[in-house]
């Protein structure tokens, strides 16, 4: 079964095509890192435009690239939910369009879900149950997959995300725009354990995470060290900070392992392709004696690939929506109610 697989969530348009949600014969992405590192952030208002630009020539692409044609696909799958809003109304109203102009049955698809389908792209021995931690710029859990459409949250952030704290932080370090991955860049040369940052914990609640006080610590040392005219290696700063947030990442996933008794970790999101928690994450799993899946490069951030790749399976398991199917800014990763 061949997917077309549509993601507009933030601000990467992508369109791809899959087979039977394993192999990937072709995705075209537009970034918008050039547009909205201007602003150092994502502008909703005008990643929304840039998507409706984009989408129709990326869906061509796509099609030429895979050797096929809309008559050679057998089904749509698109990121209906979460996201910004006007981002998500993009790709959900241009996948209603090509469903009802070819007949072709729509599927919509969690984001969260398409992360972590991206290593069955990558892992075809890759099958449910499996614990996996998903770690991005809005989100940050713990799932437990018993099923390719069964999902079960463990533990989630209460504040920030991750990925956001990384970003923001690195906003106030005065590094250039997507500041995660600019951040990682600077670790690698720095000290980890140099400068001291909080908990992520959250009590009573041992496989939540909390990271608001951590960043407002950082950014606090920031500004103090700026008003005072302190001198600091930028590079330990960056290596600890990492490294305090992948160990309560990994602490984390170590503890609900445990709980589920775990037979296997996946990792998931665009901050997967953190040097540092990459790093962290194969310890756990080689101290719990686990088999540890972690997305190639090129599948950690936003794509279309990984939205067809779930989109089989959500297809498969009849999740087909009417022309009346709407995009929602938050959504359970649980809920199979189209």
């Amino acid at each position: 079964m061949r997917m077309l697989g549509i993601e507009t969530s933030c601000d990467e348009t992508s369109v791809a095509v899959v087979q039977d949600g394993r192999h990937q014969l072709s995705c075209a992405v537009r970034t918008q890192i050039d547009i909205h590192r201007l602003y150092g952030g994502v502008v909703p208002e005008i990643a929304s435009r840039a998507h409706v630009e984009s989408i129709g020539r990326l869906t061509q692409m796509a099609l030429d690239s895979a050797g096929l044609t809309l008559a050679d696909i057998d089904g749509i799958a698109v990121t209906a939910w979460p996201g910004l809003i006007g981002a998500l109304l993009v790709g959900v109203n241009f996948a209603k369009g090509l469903s009802l102009a070819t007949g072709l049955p729509l599927t919509p698809v969690h984001h969260l879900r398409g992360h972590v389908a991206a290593n069955y792209l990558a892992y075809p021995e890759l099958s449910p149950p499996f614990l996996s931690l998903i770690v991005s710029g809005g989100h940050t859990s713990l799932v437990h997959v018993t099923g390719y459409t069964e999902f079960r949250t463990l533990g989630r952030t209460r504040d920030d995300a991750a990925g956001e704290c990384f970003d923001k932080v690195a906003r106030v370090l005065g590094l250039p725009y997507p500041g995660g991955v600019a951040m990682d860049a600077l670790a690698q040369t720095g000290r980890a354990g140099t400068v001291a940052f909080p908990s992520a914990e959250v009590r009573g609640a041992p496989l939540d995470f909390s990271f608001s006080g951590l960043k407002t610590a950082a950014v606090n040392f920031l500004h103090n060290a700026q008003q005072k005219g302190q001198d600091f290696c930028r590079a330990d700063f960056a290596a600890s900070l990492m490294d305090s947030v992948a160990q309560a990442l990994t602490g984390r996933l170590e503890e609900a392992a445990r709980q589920v008794q775990a037979t296997a970790l996946v990792l998931a999101g665009g901050v997967s392709a953190n040097s540092v928690l990459r790093r962290r994450a194969l310890e756990t799993a080689q101290k719990l004696d686990l088999p540890l899946y972690l997305p190639p490069l090129s599948l950690c951030g936003d794509n279309a690939a990984m939205i067809a790749a779930q989109g089989f399976f959500e297809l498969s398991a009849g999740h087909i929506a009417p022309s009346s199917l709407n995009a929602l800014a938050t959504r359970e990763i649980e809920d199979n109610e189209i």
